[in-house]
């Protein structure tokens, strides 16, 4: 069974992190909404958006990814560490999908190579957040310390 660090020190580090991600991805939405606004929606043109390619149906779905992340970011319940978690494995799947069609007629959201390399790492970043930004009451947080403590006592 998975154990997921409850109440981790660094949690505001993590949620700052997660939060520029969402920001990011919001602008770039936003920025590539109105770079390609009139053109179709699943347009394989040469357009790019804060340093990478995209078309309509990928910058309407970044708008809404990124103001996802960001509510979840902004949220002091476990909402973000659900959030995080699900949002780092859809952008590695993502990432990995489209570059296995990355040549192909069926690159339906225009990425490049670049594109995939960001993907991936907003990805990890985001898997990584979501795995230490649960929170617990108390008397998890500390069984979760006695636990820390025994086992750097316990490695001496």
């Amino acid at each position: 069974m998975a154990h997921f660090p409850v109440n981790h020190p660094a949690r505001p580090l993590f949620r700052v992190l997660a939060g520029l991600i969402g920001l990011y991805i919001l602008v770039f939405g936003v920025y590539g909404t109105v770079a390609t606004w009139g053109k179709p929606l699943f347009d394989r043109s040469d357009t790019h958006a804060l340093g990478l390619r995209t078309n309509l149906a990928f910058a309407l779905v970044s708008v809404v990814f990124g103001a996802v992340l960001l509510v979840g970011a902004s949220r002091r319940t476990n909402l973000g560490h659900y959030m995080n978690l699900t949002a780092g494995v859809v952008f590695l799947v993502t990432g990995l999908l489209m570059m296995s069609v990355l040549q192909t007629s069926a690159n339906f959201l225009n990425f490049s190579m670049s594109t995939v390399i960001v993907s991936l790492s907003f990805g990890l970043v985001l898997l990584a957040t979501g795995l230490y930004d649960r929170i617990g009451p108390a008397e998890h947080a500390a069984a979760e310390e006695r636990r820390r403590r025994h086992t750097i006592a316990g490695n001496r």
